[in-house]
């Protein structure tokens, strides 16, 4: 199966189910995918499982595929991110995850002062570093690529594999940030001494300054785009039994 066809037939569906073009509730039949997206039941098959598996779709023997409502989405699928990000979902969107981070992160760095294996400590040494490097040069691509690492790597270090798998999703986030131009061209000197006080006080095993810098670090990051979603109404799923 080519796997631009593939991409080009999850993203035409994808994208326009969490815009709302196709709204909750409708039910889309392969043949008329086919046909429209010029692609053979395989592919058309295989997107419908990559989109169920996020829970915007479910498929239904003699019915079709049925569009499912915001809530039945997975929040954490890096496509459900990179697609409300692209549309008018943005601002939610950037509130939920930062909020997330702003929750989760300083935690996740207490953690790793107290657990990081030593080779983890060295990495975030390496990365804070080169992240320094990048932001004051002016290189936006690599400092994305070393700050996603940075946080990512936070994560894993805590020892907690639940915290670890929200690597995705935030890197997802950061990407998207940049994309939209919501980063600073120039990283703040304050953030970039912030990561380095992470980095020493997880290798120093100073779990107390660890967390305080990287809620520095989140607080600031919400104060810079928390505008974005002033307007924003939020989502309140009913909590499943």
């Amino acid at each position: 199966m080519p796997n631009s066809l593939h991409q080009r037939a999850v993203d035409h569906l994808g994208s326009r189910i969490v815009d709302g073009s196709i709204p909750a509730g409708d039910v889309i039949l392969a043949s008329e995918l086919e046909g429209e997206l010029g692609v053979s039941r395989s592919v058309v098959r295989e997107a419908v499982r990559v989109l169920a598996s996020a829970g915007l779709v479910v498929s239904t023997k003699r019915v079709g595929i049925r569009v499912l409502a915001p809530e039945h989405w997975n929040p954490f699928d890096p496509l459900v991110i990179r697609w409300r990000l692209a549309g008018d979902g943005q601002g939610a969107q950037l509130r939920s995850l930062t909020e997330l981070r702003v929750a989760v992160e300083p935690m996740a760095a207490e953690l790793a002062a107290e657990h990081a294996p030593p080779e983890f400590c060295g990495e975030l040494l390496n990365l804070a570093a080169r992240m320094r490097h990048a932001g004051r040069s002016g290189d936006l691509a690599s400092f994305l690529e070393l700050d996603i690492r940075f946080h990512a790597l936070v994560l894993a270090a805590s020892g907690n594999e639940m915290f670890a798998n929200l690597a995705n999703p935030i890197g997802e986030t950061l990407r998207g940030r940049t994309e939209l131009g919501l980063m600073p061209e120039h990283p703040h000197e304050e953030a970039l001494a912030w990561h380095q006080a992470v980095a020493d006080a997880i290798s120093a095993r100073e779990p107390h300054r660890a967390r305080e810098s990287m809620e520095l670090i989140m607080r600031r990051t919400n104060q810079e785009i928390c505008g974005v979603w002033a307007d924003r109404p939020r989502l309140f799923p009913q909590p499943q039994a």
